[in-house]
């Protein structure tokens, strides 16, 4: 399927992630009405997926839900009921379910995404997920870990229903500008020690956001506007397991 270009303000400089998610629902509200509803947007943790599907929300008036790890069936339809507008969801699975389906088919171009998908799966409801495309026309956006497509392809009949699987991808140096321009707004900060942050922290959106925020401590402490490589000797968040030293 070809993915259109997706309508999002560039004079916000949004990451990359945050552009093909919207890439990708672009994609879906455009497919051709008999075409499936699922989508996979998937990435190692930190990679900012999280961001990009609320960005996605606010941009697009959708349905957002992320799923927790200790959800059952009924947690899981109430939650999803109440971010549909119903304050206090009652009755049995099934009342909500058809419930869910009477309201989401309400108004087809608003997406679903599902956040942590890959709890819906682990939890044998990820079949939900297809039932709402199916039932309602709505393009369904499963958000979850690397491995997510690899796991759906033990549901066939989940996994044939798939129609665009996107990877979420690391920071690069224009990320990193964007992000340095958001949380360090009256510093200078060198390419060099953007892209040293970039490698330190592998690309990883909230390791890169974390450091960033210790660059503007430091900065603060030193009572300095502008940093590179050679002048930074804060903290960077590596995810290194710290070790004690005798």
């Amino acid at each position: 399927m070809d993915m259109p270009t997706a309508n999002v303000n560039r004079s916000t400089a949004p990451l990359k992630n945050v552009v093909n998610m919207m890439v990708l629902i672009d994609a879906m509200r455009s497919r051709d009405q008999h075409s499936s509803s699922l989508a996979l947007f998937s990435g190692p943790s930190g990679y900012g997926k999280s961001f990009a599907a609320r960005y996605a929300q606010n941009a697009t008036q959708g349905i957002y839900v992320e799923v927790k790890f200790g959800w059952t069936r009924k947690i899981f339809l109430s939650s999803l009921l109440i971010e549909l507008g119903e304050t206090s969801p009652r009755g049995t699975c099934g009342d909500m379910y058809l419930e869910i389906v009477k309201r989401l088919g309400g108004d087809p171009t608003r997406p679903l995404i599902i956040d942590e998908a890959d709890y819906l799966l682990a939890k044998g409801l990820v079949e939900y997920a297809r039932d709402f495309g199916d039932s309602t026309g709505v393009p369904v956006i499963l958000i979850g870990e690397e491995k997510l497509p690899s796991k759906l392809k033990a549901i066939e009949k989940v996994d044939n229903r798939v129609l665009e699987r996107v990877l979420a991808v690391p920071c690069d140096l224009d990320d990193a500008k964007t992000l340095a321009r958001l949380l360090c707004p009256k510093l200078n900060l060198a390419d060099d020690l953007l892209a040293h942050l970039l490698e330190k922290t592998k690309g990883r959106t909230q390791r890169l956001v974390n450091t960033l925020n210790d660059v503007r401590k430091f900065a603060r402490r030193a009572g300095v506007e502008q940093l590179d490589v050679e002048s930074y000797h804060g903290p960077i968040d590596t995810a290194a397991v710290p070790m004690r030293t005798a």
